[in-house]
């Protein structure tokens, strides 16, 4: 089997068309195949060395807009219970913070400073850092700590069930999916979206995507980069302003 082999299958793959990534996934079960038969002695080159693979399209972030965010936190009426102050603090922290799920869900008690106004957070590969937060959302957090202690929950976790458990990720995003659905009518409404949003609404702030990548525990810069289109709109708004042309 030579490379030509394996750039006809491709070809054929794409005119029938298979996505971009299915292909590459393909190219890779391929690849490993003759990597085992060259480990083994059965082969002495690999084909699919140096094939260029298709492009996958990236995704690009989806956002509330500010003004959904403020009648989320301004507007919205949050049950007068430890679940209702508790969805409100979950909302806040993803925003206010731009949290992954897993990193909000494994927060401890002891990794809010009040002092310092911060958090420490458990990233992937386990790698912490430190974000800062508002005096307002420190004031928020003493109240819902407050409501929590009436749980008697032994366990260390700073959010929790209405009956003292760790939460679990199927919860934190009904919990979510709820309340944005009160705010915007967009598809998308998971932890995340709160996530892009945090980093989009910083962005358009004037934050530089260094500051922006530390805070989100990116690796590289790269991954911060997506956001860049975001400020698209902000640009618009400036142009429609400024222009002269548009003035007229």
């Amino acid at each position: 089997m030579s490379r030509r082999h394996i750039s006809s299958f491709i070809a054929n793959l794409i005119d029938s068309g298979l996505k971009p990534r299915s292909v590459n996934r393909k190219i890779s079960a391929i690849q490993s195949l003759f990597n085992y038969g060259i480990r083994k002695g059965e082969l002495e080159t690999n084909p699919t060395t140096g094939i260029l693979r298709p492009k996958v399209g990236s995704n690009l972030p989806t956002f509330v807009r500010e003004e959904s965010i403020v009648q989320l936190f301004n507007e919205t009426e949050f049950e007068d219970s430890f679940s209702g102050q508790r969805d409100r603090m979950i909302l806040l922290i993803f925003y206010s913070c731009g949290l992954r799920r897993d990193e909000l869900i494994n927060l401890k008690v002891e990794d809010v400073n009040q002092y310092e106004s911060t958090i420490k957070v458990l990233g992937k590969r386990n790698k912490e850092r430190i974000v800062p937060v508002t005096i307002s959302l420190i004031d928020e957090l003493n109240l819902y700590l407050n409501l929590r202690a009436s749980l008697k929950s032994e366990l260390t976790f700073l959010l929790l069930t209405a009956t003292g458990k760790k939460m679990y990720p199927s919860l934190v995003y009904k919990i979510v999916k709820k309340y944005l659905s009160l705010v915007s009518t967009m598809e998308k409404r998971s932890p995340h979206v709160l996530r892009h949003s945090f980093a989009t609404h910083l962005l358009n702030e004037g934050a530089n995507l260094q500051s922006i990548k530390e805070l989100l525990g990116h690796s590289s810069l790269s991954a911060t980069q997506v956001y860049t289109h975001t400020s698209l709109d902000k640009l618009k708004d400036v142009y429609r302003n400024s222009h002269p042309r548009n003035k007229k």
